[in-house]
Parts: C-alpha cells; structure tokens; sequence
C-alpha cells in the first residue's frame, strides 16, 4: 500500500509542480515573443529533468516509501542534470532565433 500511495505523491507532484512551471515558463516566454509551440518542448523537457533531481536527492526521503533502494543521485549525476535542466530550460529563445 506505501508503495501505491508514493506513486500517487510522485504523480501528483510532477504533475501539479511541472505544470506551474511549465505555464510559467510558457508566460515568460510569450512575453519576450518566443514561439513555444514549435520549441517549448525542450523547456518542458528541462523542467521535468529537473524535478526528477529534486525528487531523487530530497523529495524521496519525505514520502510514504520506506523499502530498499532509495538513495541521492552521486553529486556528478547531480551536476550533469542540472546542467542538462538549464541548457533545456533556456533553450527555446535560442532555437527560435537560430532556426527560424
């Protein structure tokens, strides 16, 4: 049952997170004129990569699961995905003026 509930939490949480994110994002970038809708997926895609660290190096330890196997992403790990998050957050500007 823990096990059902954590994977409820961790839905919730991506989806509840990533979607207030992902429309503020959306906003600020509509509001400097950059096309979302052909880019936007690889803010989103940053955003989600970056829950996932949050939820891997903290968010985990304060849930309903309590099995084997939980543990923080190595500091490298950590380090590469943040910088993957960024690099995919504030790409859409870029692909927007390069690509057009």
């Amino acid at each position: 049952m823990r096990v059902l509930l954590e994977l409820v939490r961790i839905i919730l949480i991506f989806l509840f997170l990533g979607s207030i994110l992902g429309y503020l994002v959306g906003t600020l970038y509509s509001d400097f004129g950059i096309n979302m809708e052909r880019y936007g997926w690889t803010a989103y895609l940053g955003i989600y990569v970056f829950l996932f660290i949050c939820y891997r190096n903290r968010w985990q330890f304060s849930g309903w699961y309590k099995g084997k196997g939980r543990k923080k992403l190595s500091p490298k790990v950590s380090k590469i995905l943040i910088i993957c998050s960024v690099v995919l957050i504030i790409s859409p500007p870029f692909l927007s003026g390069i690509l057009k």
